[in-house]
């Protein structure tokens, strides 16, 4: 099994890469400039890697019930907060307060990754990802992607699919 961990010299190898790397699924790690200015993470990364916006996929940490759930959706979607609280048969779902989501996932917002967290949280991936040969998503810091097959983010994180993406 190739599993690429081309990313040079100067970069951390993030817990998400470690995982990948310890599982033995195939990756590759892509970096661009964050600009500390820009705060829509998902967004930059698709514009600065010249990605589809329905393939780079944004984590997002919600809480289900009061409990810490990680949402994947495409940068071109928001996240339906009822749609992933059915999903996981839970009452309702908002957002988690960042201080929080950093603290449960050991990555700062912007950078969060649904892989190598401190605490693996129950994921959910959003459905469309399916209809890609690969999807992007955080590496685990600013700047930092993954691209990998849906089905190994899924075996990477032990997601599900479900719809919980709502497009405009």
């Amino acid at each position: 099994m190739n599993v690429s961990l081309d990313i040079g010299d100067d970069v951390t190898v993030t817990p998400a890469v470690q995982r990948l790397v310890a599982l033995g699924i195939e990756h590759e790690v892509l970096e661009y400039v964050h600009d500390p200015a820009n705060r829509h993470f998902g967004e930059e990364a698709a514009q600065q890697l010249r990605l589809n916006e329905d393939q780079v996929m944004k984590t997002l940490i919600v809480l289900a019930d009061d409990a810490e759930v990680c949402a994947v959706v495409p940068v071109s979607a928001q996240l339906s907060l009822k749609q992933c609280a059915a999903a996981i048969g839970a009452k309702r779902a908002v957002m988690c307060p960042p201080e929080r989501a950093e603290r449960v996932t050991g990555y700062l917002v912007g950078g969060i990754s649904p892989v190598g967290q401190k605490r693996q949280l129950q994921t959910i991936v959003d459905e469309t990802a399916q209809l890609f040969d690969k999807v992007y998503v955080s590496g685990g810091r600013r700047g930092l992607d993954i691209s990998l097959r849906p089905d190994d983010l899924l075996r990477a994180t032990n997601a599900m699919y479900a719809d919980i993406a709502a497009f405009s």
